[in-house]
C-alpha cells in the first residue's frame, strides 16, 4: 500500500473523505459538525445537571422538631438520660443546677459521641474528642463544645425541646435562660 493510499484510508476513517475517496460534501460536513456539537452540548448539560446536585442542599429547613420529654422529675441530679438519643438526637442532662438538651452530633466531624457514666464524660469514638457533662470540649480535636437546644416548660409541667433553636457556648449562649431549665 502506497503512502497516498494510506493517507486516503486515514482520511476516510476520520470521515473527511467518502468511501470512494472523494472529499466530503460541505452540507454533510456541516451536518456532522452540528451533530458533534449537539452531542458535546448534551454531554456537558448532563454533567452540569449531575454536578448541581452537590450544590443544592437536600435539607428541609421548614421542619422544626419540637417534642415533649417528660417532667423535670424524670431527670435526677447529675445524670444523662439517653432515652431520646436514637429517636430524636438529644441527650437530656441534669448537672445538678440545670436541665438542658444536648445535641448528639460531635462538633469535630459529626460523629455520635457516647456517654461514659463511669468517667462522667461524652467520648467520641471517631477521633477521641471528649466533652464534659455540660458539653464543653476538653480533649481531642473537637474545636467547640456540643450544641444545646432550646428547652421550656409546657403548661402540663413537661419539658419541651425545640431543635429549631441552637445555643452555642462560643457565642456565650449557654447562659441564655432559654437554653436550660433551672432545677
Amino acid at each position: 500500500m502506497s503512502a497516498r493510499e494510506q493517507a486516503v484510508r486515514k482520511l476516510q476513517e476520520k470521515g473527511v473523505l467518502n468511501m470512494d475517496g472523494q472529499p466530503l460534501p460541505r452540507r454533510k460536513f456541516l451536518v456532522n459538525l452540528a451533530l458533534a456539537w449537539a452531542t458535546f452540548a448534551a454531554a456537558m448539560g448532563g454533567a452540569v445537571t449531575v454536578l448541581s446536585a452537590f450544590f443544592i442542599p437536600r435539607v428541609d429547613f421548614t421542619k422544626v422538631d419540637v417534642f415533649k420529654v417528660g417532667p423535670p422529675e424524670n431527670y435526677p441530679k447529675n445524670t444523662v438520660d439517653e432515652s431520646f438519643k436514637a429517636s430524636k438526637g438529644v441527650w437530656m442532662v441534669n448537672d445538678g443546677q440545670k436541665i438542658f438538651a444536648v445535641s448528639i452530633v460531635c462538633t469535630h466531624l459529626g460523629c455520635t459521641p457516647n456517654w461514659m457514666p463511669n468517667e462522667s464524660k461524652f467520648k467520641c469514638p471517631c477521633h477521641g474528642s471528649g466533652f464534659t457533662m455540660q458539653g464543653i470540649n476538653f480533649e481531642g480535636p473537637a474545636p467547640v463544645p456540643l450544641r444545646r437546644f432550646e428547652v421550656s416548660l409546657a403548661d402540663d409541667g413537661q419539658i419541651i425541646v425545640n431543635k429549631g433553636r441552637l445555643f452555642m457556648a462560643e457565642k456565650g449562649e449557654f447562659d441564655d435562660p432559654r437554653s436550660f431549665i433551672a432545677v
